[in-house]
């Protein structure tokens, strides 16, 4: 099976893109994902060896920071148990989880931060989902050309 491209999103102030290089095995473990869409991507269609762009979100400039791997993908969120955690959810059940969720391991770092005013210019990614209006989820499925776009303007070739 080839591997799919993701795109996925996260906020500087929790994770940024360098952060994940400093953790243990350069590993990070997604959670609180809390939209039905998002989690049926994670659940049905990452795969381990796939590859994301790590976006920085919510931020003064959004935008691709580097290149992750995922690593574990599609395993319920432990969070949605905690009752301690921010993302707990009383409805979910061990049994019939409602929440998934993956790990990210940082691969590569792009020469260039690709903004998201960057890949809004780029009309070779009009179609690319995190441009288009309304596109609001933090994990995006990214096609083979798009990957190939935005690794070129990063300056890398992946």
């Amino acid at each position: 099976m080839t591997a799919q491209y993701w795109l996925v999103k996260c906020e500087p102030h929790e994770c940024s893109f360098d952060e994940l290089k400093t953790r243990e095995k350069r590993t990070g473990y997604w959670r609180g994902v809390r939209n039905y869409q998002a989690r049926n991507l994670i659940r049905d269609q990452m795969a381990k060896g796939d590859l994301a762009f790590f976006y920085h979100s919510n931020c003064d400039e959004p935008g691709v920071a580097g290149i992750a791997e995922i690593v574990a993908a599609g395993y319920p969120d432990p969070s949605q148990f905690d009752k301690s955690d921010r993302y707990y959810d009383e409805k979910s059940r061990a049994e019939d989880p409602r929440w998934y969720s993956f790990d990210v391991k940082w691969k590569k770092k792009l020469k260039s931060f690709v903004s998201l005013t960057d890949l809004k210019a780029n009309t070779k990614l009009e179609e690319m989902k995190v441009v288009q209006k309304g596109q609001r989820l933090s994990i995006q499925p990214v096609s083979a050309a798009e990957w190939k776009q935005v690794c070129k303007m990063g300056g890398i070739t992946e």
